[in-house]
């Protein structure tokens, strides 16, 4: 007599194998879809900060999101790492490059943002632009106004003609360059005479070629309040301001209400 057949079992590794596919699609169609969120992200926070940027300013401004997946950090109510860059801003047509981190940004923008670092190079001629304005705002000397300044290593030269009785003479002076919490601040440290001084005495050249005070550029008013100046490095092809804020809020009130400076 022929014995029964019995029925074939399922190999319980092929329900394993299935099952795996099956994780690994997910995981996949996960990746994509936050891969997609992250670039819209992307998108939608740098049309909102060119939308929002103060009067005077323009250019255009690229976002990239860090750290994990964007859905998860958008649940947890933060973002680990965010950075900004914009590497052709026009400052009242002065030119800047910015770029600036920040992290622990808060998907609720009415919050603070964890902490703000940021650096703004200036080449030579838009920091001459913006320290032409300076000086006339502070009513400086008309030889400091009519100088030219020139970017060294961690120090800037300036050159120019005063008038001692009546005679033009040529100077090059040099000043450190430092920051206060606001402003930008150069403070003259050696100055000779390049031509026309004859026999005159030019001991007293620095206060006549840069004045007794230090030349004070105020960098706030081109920020959002409540960002402060951290440090300045100087080479021969740009000036570099760093910069930093744990009180910035996203909000456009927050990012339109531009700083100001001590008048002390």
């Amino acid at each position: 007599m022929t014995s029964p057949t019995l029925p074939k079992r399922r190999r319980p590794a092929r329900g394993l194998l299935v099952t795996l596919i099956a994780l690994i699609a997910l995981v996949g169609i996960f990746f994509a879809v936050d891969a997609g969120l992250r670039g819209y992200a992307q998108n939608r926070v740098a049309s909102e900060i060119d939308a929002g940027l103060p009067a005077g300013v323009t250019g255009d401004v690229d976002v990239a999101i860090g750290g994990a997946s964007v859905i998860v950090q958008y649940l947890t109510g933060s973002f680990e790492r965010v950075e900004l860059t914009a590497p052709a801003l026009s400052v009242n047509d002065v030119p800047a490059s910015v770029s600036v981190v920040a992290t622990g940004v808060p998907t609720d923008t009415t919050q603070p943002i964890g902490h703000v670092d940021g650096t703004v190079d200036l080449d030579q001629a838009a920091l001459n632009a913006l320290l032409q304005i300076a000086l006339a705002e502070a009513d400086a000397d008309p030889a400091a106004r009519d100088a030219e300044f020139e970017l060294g290593t961690n120090e800037i030269t300036y050159t120019g003609e005063l008038s001692v009785f009546g005679l033009p003479i040529g100077y090059q002076a040099t000043a450190t360059p430092s920051v206060t919490a606001d402003s930008l601040v150069l403070t003259p440290t050696d100055a000779q005479v390049t031509s026309g001084a004859g026999s005159l005495d030019v001991s007293r050249l620095v206060e006549l070629a840069l004045g007794t005070q230090p030349i004070s550029l105020c960098v706030a008013e081109y920020l959002p309040q409540g960002v402060t100046l951290t440090d300045v490095q100087t080479t021969a092809e740009r000036a570099r301001i760093t910069l930093e804020s744990s009180t910035l809020t996203l909000t456009e009130q927050s990012l339109t209400t531009l700083g100001s400076c001590s008048t002390a």
